[in-house]
């Protein structure tokens, strides 16, 4: 499954990079692994086995299980790199894996290819794996046992990413298939998350028809894995809505309509002066420039609201600004997803906008891009 999403904190094991791709577990894992290590305990117990050793192949088990896991998400970002799509890195967590692919696949024929990658390669590794079970056939050895749980979990793993909904892959694929038809990776992402909330549903109701149909009692372990699967589509299902809802608005996000004027002052001016000025101009923002009126700083809006009232005479704007770096000036004229990825680039609190010919047109303010989007 790949996935994208805002940087955020991680922690967890690096590792290593293969392919340049950092990959990392996180310390859920280790939950998962102990729960199939005991759940397979008495799988790989064969006779003559120690208790400690039965543990120690579940174990090993509970790992392959996950380097195939691995495999799987390195379809995806391997493939994503080919295409040259940015990846973050690989997380293996306790529900899997997941692929922090940083843009979009740009047509809905690469957005399939990545997303049919990881099934398609978890599909591979079951077929290599019945293949080996074939030849071990009746040698009655752990491996061969390894080999079968292996070739199973696989198959059930390519499988159900298959299922037609967000956030599997076989969401990103009729994502992509209805992007195709309709041009609209919105609406398609929007269908398709649709889908992953019918199935998570479906996942919830299916123990209650199974038990129906067999006149049984519900299985409680079945019930529970229903309940977790079903949550997990759920929440990812609702998280592509709302960075749909999101997306939808990057075209709103204009330079020049959210752009605070600006005040230049020099850097020794009292910060009650600059402030006055401001008020005189209408300004919204204090640009720091040198005695020839070249820009050199911005007044951090934040440092400026916590300096009391009483302080503000004795204080220089010079010592609240920001020095500009170049990565800090932006054209006047940008919009969209270029804007986005100029501030992703270099984040930042406030960005000077220049015209064409290097005049200043304004300061464009982080928190009044993050505005347009808190109103989703």
């Amino acid at each position: 499954m790949s996935d994208q999403r805002p940087r955020q904190e991680f922690s967890g094991l690096r590792m290593g990079r293969p392919f340049g791709i950092p990959v990392y577990v996180s310390w859920t894992w280790f939950i998962i692994a102990g729960f199939i290590t005991i759940s397979f305990k008495e799988v790989f117990r064969l006779p003559g086995m120690s208790e400690a050793e039965s543990y120690a192949v579940a174990f090993a088990f509970a790992v392959l299980l996950y380097l195939s896991v691995l495999l799987h998400e390195l379809a995806h970002s391997v493939l994503a790199k080919w295409y040259g799509l940015p990846v973050r890195r690989i997380t293996l967590y306790l529900l899997g894996g997941v692929s922090e692919i940083e843009k979009e696949p740009p047509t809905p024929g690469k957005e399939f290819m990545v997303a049919a990658a990881g099934p398609a390669l978890s599909l591979g590794l079951a077929a290599v794996g019945l293949g080996a079970d074939v030849l071990l056939l009746n040698t009655g050895g752990i491996v061969e046992l390894l080999v079968w749980q292996l070739w199973v979990s696989n198959l059930i793993v390519g499988v159900f990413n298959l299922l037609p909904g967000l956030p599997l892959d076989g969401g990103r694929m009729l994502r992509a298939g209805i992007w195709k038809l309709t041009s609209s990776p919105g609406r398609a992402t929007i269908a398709a998350a649709w889908t992953g909330r019918g199935l998570a549903v479906f996942l919830i109701v299916l123990p209650f028809a199974l038990s129906m149909m067999s006149g049984q009692e519900v299985d409680n372990l079945r019930l529970l894995w229903s309940v977790v699967l079903a949550t997990f589509i759920w929440m990812g299902a609702s998280q592509s809505l709302n960075v749909a809802r999101i997306r939808a608005r990057i075209p709103q996000v204009v330079a020049r309509a959210l752009a605070r004027r600006s005040v230049p002052v020099t850097a020794e001016t009292p910060l009650s002066e600059a402030l006055r000025r401001a008020q005189e101009q209408h300004a919204g923002a204090i640009v720091v420039v040198d005695h020839e009126g070249r820009p050199i700083a911005i007044v951090n809006e934040a440092a400026v609201e916590a300096t009391p009232e009483h302080r503000r005479p004795w204080v220089d704007v010079g010592s609240l600004a920001k020095t500009l770096e170049p990565s800090m000036v932006l054209a006047a004229d940008l919009s969209g997803e270029p804007l986005i990825d100029a501030m992703r680039e270099a984040p930042a609190a406030e960005y000077l906008l220049v015209e064409r010919g290097g005049e200043i047109y304004g300061v464009l303010a982080t928190a009044d891009v993050n505005r347009v989007f808190s109103k989703v």
